[in-house]
C-alpha cells in the first residue's frame, strides 16, 4: 500500500530539494521556503514566527540533508543551522501539490427551490450552545449556504450575545449593539418603519461592510413583516452565464454609496462594485442598497448600459425564482452572510400588533476562524 507521507529518494537542484513520494508525487520545496519554515524559526509560547529573513542570504542551500521514517533533517550553510520537519506537516504543505489543484468554490448557491430543504439550515439555540459538535456544523451551514434560521432562543433583551460569545467577536457599529430592529415615530433609518424592505446589504458605505448579522426575534405578531432573502451569489452567476456585459459592467464599476443618518455627525461615503470578484473569479461581496445609493459619478459612455445592468441585476434580486420568504416567530435568529444575502421584509400593520427585532453583526474571519478551530487546524 502506497505511503504519501513516505519519502522514496530526494534530489537537490539548484535553488531547491525534489523530493519523490511513495504514492508518486514529486514536490518541490525551495530552499529560503524550507529555512524560512524551520519548526525552530517559531516562538515556542507565542507561536509567532520570529525568524528573520533577512538574517540569511538569498544563497543559502543546504549542505547536507537526509530522512528518516517520520522527518527531513536539513543542515544549511549558513549560521551552522540544522533544520528537522515532520513529513507529514512537510506533504501537507506541498505547494507543488497544492497549486496543481484547481479552485473549487465552498459556496453552494441556492434559489427559490431552497425554500423546499429548510430544514437544512434550520437549528436549535440549545444545542448549538451545548454541543461543540452541533455548534461546527452550524457554521459550516452558514459558511456554506450564507444563512441559518436559529429556533427556541430566549426571547430576552440581548440573549443573542450567548451566540456570538461562542464564535469571537462582534461587529460594534454607529447603530450600537444590538441595535433595535423596531417602528418608531422619528426614523433614522429605513428598517426603523413598518414600511416593506427591498432585498439589500446592511451598511455598504463602510469601507468594511459587516460579515454577518444576526436578526433575533424578540416579538412579532403584527400583521404582514415577513422576512425576505436572495442569494446574491447565486444571482451573480445567473447575470454571469445569461448577461455578461452587464455582470462586467457591475464588476469593472464603482458606484457611489452614502449614509444619509440625520443623528450622525459624520457622512460616510463609498466607492465600491456592487459585485466583487477575487482571484479565483469566485465570488467575494455583493454591496447593493437602494435607500444608500448616491448619485452615480461614470463616464457619460457608460452611464446608460450600466444602468441597464444594475436594474436587470437588482430586478432579479427580487425575481420569485430566487428569493425565499418566511416569517419569523419570537424566539428565531435569523443569520446570514451580509456580503452575500440580501434581506428585506414585506410591509407590516404597527396598529395590529408589534414586531421587534434586535440586530448584531459578526465577521466572515470569526466565522471562519472558529471553524478552522473546531476543525482542528494547526497552527
Amino acid at each position: 500500500m502506497q505511503d504519501k507521507y513516505k519519502i522514496v529518494k530526494i534530489l537537490k537542484k539548484n535553488k531547491y530539494l525534489e523530493i519523490y513520494w511513495d504514492d508518486n508525487h514529486i514536490s518541490k520545496f525551495h530552499f529560503l521556503w524550507l529555512r524560512d519554515n524551520c519548526p525552530t524559526a517559531f516562538h515556542k509560547d507565542t507561536r509567532m514566527r520570529n525568524f528573520n529573513i533577512l538574517s540569511v542570504s538569498r544563497k543559502i542551500k543546504p549542505i547536507n540533508f537526509r530522512f528518516t521514517s517520520k522527518n527531513l533533517h536539513v543542515s544549511w550553510s549558513e549560521n551552522n543551522h540544522n533544520s528537522i520537519y515532520n513529513l507529514k506537516w512537510t506533504r501537507d504543505n506541498c505547494y507543488t501539490e497544492k497549486n496543481l489543484q484547481s479552485y473549487k468554490s465552498e459556496y453552494q448557491l441556492w434559489n427559490a427551490q431552497f425554500a423546499n430543504k429548510i430544514k437544512l439550515i434550520i437549528f436549535d439555540y440549545r444545542k448549538i450552545v451545548s454541543d461543540e459538535k452541533e455548534l461546527k456544523k452550524w457554521l459550516q451551514v452558514i459558511y456554506s449556504f450564507g444563512i441559518t434560521i436559529i429556533e427556541n432562543a430566549p426571547t430576552k433583551k440581548k440573549s443573542a450575545f450567548k451566540i456570538l460569545d461562542k464564535i469571537g467577536k462582534y461587529r460594534e457599529t454607529f447603530f450600537g449593539t444590538p441595535f433595535e430592529v423596531i417602528n418608531i415615530a422619528k426614523p433614522n433609518n429605513q428598517a426603523y418603519t413598518a414600511d416593506a424592505l427591498p432585498n439589500h446589504t446592511d451598511l455598504p458605505y463602510y469601507e468594511y461592510v459587516p460579515g454577518y448579522q444576526f436578526l433575533h426575534c424578540l416579538k412579532n405578531d403584527a400583521d404582514g413583516g415577513s422576512s425576505t432573502a436572495v442569494d446574491g451569489f447565486a444571482v451573480a452567476e445567473y447575470l454571469k452565464n445569461k448577461e455578461f456585459k452587464k455582470f462586467k459592467l457591475l464588476i469593472e464599476n464603482e458606484v457611489v454609496f452614502k449614509d444619509n443618518d440625520y443623528t450622525q455627525k459624520n457622512i460616510r461615503i463609498q466607492k465600491s462594485p456592487i459585485i466583487k470578484i477575487n482571484k479565483n473569479n469566485d465570488y467575494e461581496e455583493i454591496r447593493i442598497n437602494l435607500g444608500a445609493m448616491g448619485t452615480l459619478d461614470l463616464s457619460p459612455n457608460i452611464m446608460h448600459h450600466f444602468y441597464e445592468a444594475y436594474t436587470f441585476f437588482y430586478q432579479q434580486l427580487h425575481n420569485k425564482k430566487f428569493q425565499i420568504e418566511f416569517k419569523l416567530k419570537a424566539g428565531d435568529i435569523f443569520c446570514f452572510d451580509n456580503r452575500r444575502v440580501l434581506h428585506g421584509r414585506t410591509k407590516f400593520d404597527a396598529n395590529s400588533g408589534n414586531r421587534h427585532l434586535q440586530g448584531y453583526y459578526i465577521e466572515r474571519e470569526e466565522i471562519i476562524s472558529k471553524l478552522n478551530y473546531l476543525n482542528g487546524m494547526k497552527v
